[in-house]
This record gives structure tokens, C-alpha cells and sequence, in this order.
């Protein structure tokens, strides 16, 4: 299976943008290879989840060569075998721009065969009008004006205290999620959603955790699910689930939801910064 660090890899090369279609631009790569390389194993996580791309570049022609736009929506399981490199989604997308297709649906069902093949697992692909409207992020309490006193900026899950004989049941938000692209070394933002049942994580200590994420290498995917572990491990809440929404890049936002609830089917909402 394709590795981050592979030469075939498109992220922080030079690359040209063909227009014609080229299922052989996706990029896989191994979702255990970062866990693997740092010495720990995603299989000891329990967790269910879906990934959620947003893709606001599509476009194809139709058979009297008008072209075509739209909003691409794609799920991709979290327990696919693979991840997709985020550049050569894009690439594999821009690949529609100058190609016929008969009908929405016959593009739909391209993209669902060759990123379910791609992701070693079926891939959910909708495709909304240019003027979808996206639905408003859950009413969450923004944990960013704690006053707080940070130190530590690689991920550290001693940070995180609970408050005993306090009940927490609701939403969670922070906007200071950042991590860095693991081969290029560029910024990601995000926000940061929780919801959680149980005992109360302080909040300042979760504050503290988010912003240890700042100078992290990794993909958005394993940030999620190093998140959801560790509050998890630490913190022992009744029920979990944790959902990034990552500012676009290259036409594209990525959006990890990992959760303890089995059947539970995330919204997709976008943030005002998206």
C-alpha cells in the first residue's frame, strides 16, 4: 500500500493538473501507517466514524460540451483500509473538467467506484447544486476565553482532568484547532466539536489539550482519533464522539467525526470560516 513518504506521493511536489479524466491519480495511503509509526495500533481504539470531504471544485461537461458544477459531498468509513491524500483528490477531480458525461448520475456513480476502490471500502458520493445550503453547526458552548496558561504544544494527555462530582451532557467547541500537514509541514486549521455524557472534563484542561494539537504532524483523520483516544482514556466518559470541521485548502475541507455511538450519522454543517 502507498506510503506518506513515497515518491508517488503528490503532496509537496510540483504537479501538473490534468483536466481529462485519470482514475489513477488517487492517492491511497495505509490509515495504520502513522499509528504504526509511532508506536501504537488504531485497532485498540473503539470507536465509529465516518470521514466527510466536501469538495467545492466539481465540474465535468455534459454531451454537448456545457459544463457542469456542483458541491461533491463524499463519506468515507474510518474503517476503510485506506485514507485518500487530500492533492490528489483534487487532482482526480480537476481530472473531470474537460470530460463527457451523459448524465449527474453517471459522474456520481465514476466517483463512487473509484474512491470506494481507492478507500478499500464503499464511499457514500452526493453531489448538491452550486447553491446548497449547508446546515448550522449544534448549539455548543465555545470553551476559547478560559483564561488559560499554555506550555505545551505537542499532544499531551496528562493535560486532561476531570472535575469530580460534576455531570457534563452536551456540546463542546473550540476554534484553536491547528495541526500541520505531516509532509509538507503546512498549517491545518479547524474547530474542534465534542459532545460527551459523564463526569465534567475541565474545561481548562481540555483547552490546554486542543492547543497541544498546534505543532502536531499528522493528518487531519489520526488527529481526530488521537483526540477521541485520549479523552477517552483519560477522562472515561458514559458516551463520546468527536467531530473537526478543517477549513478548506485546494478546494477541499475534510471533516473526521470518530464517536462512541453505533448508528450515529454526523450532520454536515459548515462553520463560518469553512
Amino acid at each position: 500500500m502507498s506510503s506518506v513518504h513515497s515518491e508517488h506521493n503528490p503532496l509537496g511536489q510540483i504537479s501538473e493538473y490534468p483536466d481529462t479524466y485519470d482514475a489513477g491519480l488517487l492517492f491511497p495511503i495505509d490509515r495504520d501507517e502513522s499509528w504504526r509509526a509511532s508506536g501504537q495500533s488504531r485497532a485498540d481504539i473503539p470507536f465509529f466514524g465516518v470521514d466527510i470531504w466536501n469538495a467545492y471544485e466539481v465540474s465535468w461537461l455534459n454531451t454537448r460540451g456545457k459544463p457542469v458544477v456542483c458541491i461533491g459531498e463524499f463519506r468515507v468509513p474510518a474503517t476503510s483500509a485506506n485514507l485518500v491524500e487530500s492533492k490528489s483528490f483534487k487532482l482526480y477531480l480537476n481530472s473531470y473538467n474537460q470530460t463527457r458525461f451523459a448524465s449527474l448520475e453517471q459522474a456520481r456513480a465514476q466517483m463512487q467506484q473509484d474512491l470506494s476502490a481507492a478507500a478499500g471500502a464503499p464511499v457514500e458520493v452526493i453531489l448538491h447544486s452550486a447553491d446548497h445550503e449547508f446546515e448550522k453547526p449544534p448549539a455548543a458552548t465555545c470553551i476559547d476565553d478560559l483564561d488559560v496558561d499554555i506550555e505545551v504544544y505537542q499532544p499531551d494527555a496528562s493535560l486532561l482532568k476531570v472535575n469530580e462530582g460534576k455531570r457534563f451532557d452536551g456540546w463542546l467547541c473550540s476554534h484553536l484547532l491547528k495541526s500541520n500537514c505531516p509532509v509538507t509541514g503546512q498549517p491545518d486549521w479547524g474547530t474542534l466539536y465534542i459532545h460527551y455524557r459523564g463526569a465534567e472534563i475541565a474545561p481548562e484542561s481540555l483547552l490546554a489539550y486542543v492547543v497541544s494539537l498546534r505543532q502536531h504532524q499528522d493528518f487531519h483523520e489520526q488527529c481526530v482519533e488521537r483526540t477521541y483516544r485520549d479523552l477517552l482514556e483519560q477522562c472515561r466518559p458514559e458516551s463520546l464522539t468527536v467531530y473537526a470541521r478543517y477549513v478548506r485548502r485546494g478546494g477541499l475541507d475534510i471533516n473526521p467525526c470518530r464517536t462512541s455511538e453505533e448508528g450515529f450519522v454526523p450532520s454536515n454543517f459548515r462553520s463560518a470560516r469553512q
